[in-house]
């Protein structure tokens, strides 16, 4: 009888060898396998081999969508003498009939906060045109957030200053710009900011 308890408890204390021990860091191990495993076999196609992009095709008959205008292409028409132009901010959108930039700029100064100019940009032949202009950087605004919203509008909120005696460095006007499409012409509207709105 005392052999038979002395058995079980050597039993019950006997260490597992590490290697057939499964811990996370073994599972992880399986699971990274597995996942690579089974992309391997997703991205190959059945008659090269070959790896390919996984892209949405376009539906059959339809063709694929047109990209929106890409700022860097586009000449934007500030003078910045030798500094270079920089797109500060950007928002593209289809709005039904081709697809529209809108993007925020100002010349690249090596000091202070030069203004932002805020262009619309369509496709155009070779490379993307200047549609409207829909804040001249004379207006001395800096654009500080941006937006296509869903009903067409475009929306802007942009810090600038009440009067010439208002230092460069502390702009005391918090506004909200929102442009609407009319006729083919952008209209303008400005109020005060409320806090968090866009």
């Amino acid at each position: 009888m005392e052999t038979v308890v002395e058995v079980a408890e050597d039993v019950t204390t006997r260490q597992t060898p590490a290697h057939a021990r499964p811990g996370l860091r073994h599972w992880a191990l399986v699971a990274a396998g597995c996942a690579a495993v089974v992309g391997g076999a997703l991205a190959a196609t059945s008659a090269t081999g070959a790896v390919t992009t996984a892209r949405p095709a376009a539906p059959s008959g339809k063709p694929a969508p047109v990209a929106a205008p890409d700022p860097a292409k586009a000449e934007l028409p500030l003078d910045c003498g030798p500094f270079p132009v920089a797109v500060s901010l950007k928002a593209g959108a289809d709005l039904g009939k081709g697809p529209i930039t809108v993007v925020a700029a100002h010349c690249q100064a090596d000091l202070g906060t030069p203004p932002d100019a805020v262009y619309l940009l369509v496709n155009g032949p070779g490379k993307p045109q200047v549609a409207a202009t829909l804040v001249e950087d004379t207006e001395n605004l800096t654009v500080t957030q941006l937006a296509i919203r869903s009903d067409g509008t475009v929306r802007a909120r942009a810090k600038g200053y009440s009067s010439d005696d208002v230092p460069r460095f502390a702009p005391d006007l918090d506004l909200q710009l929102n442009w609407a499409e009319k006729d083919g012409q952008w209209v303008r509207s400005t109020a005060k900011a409320a806090v968090g709105q866009v």
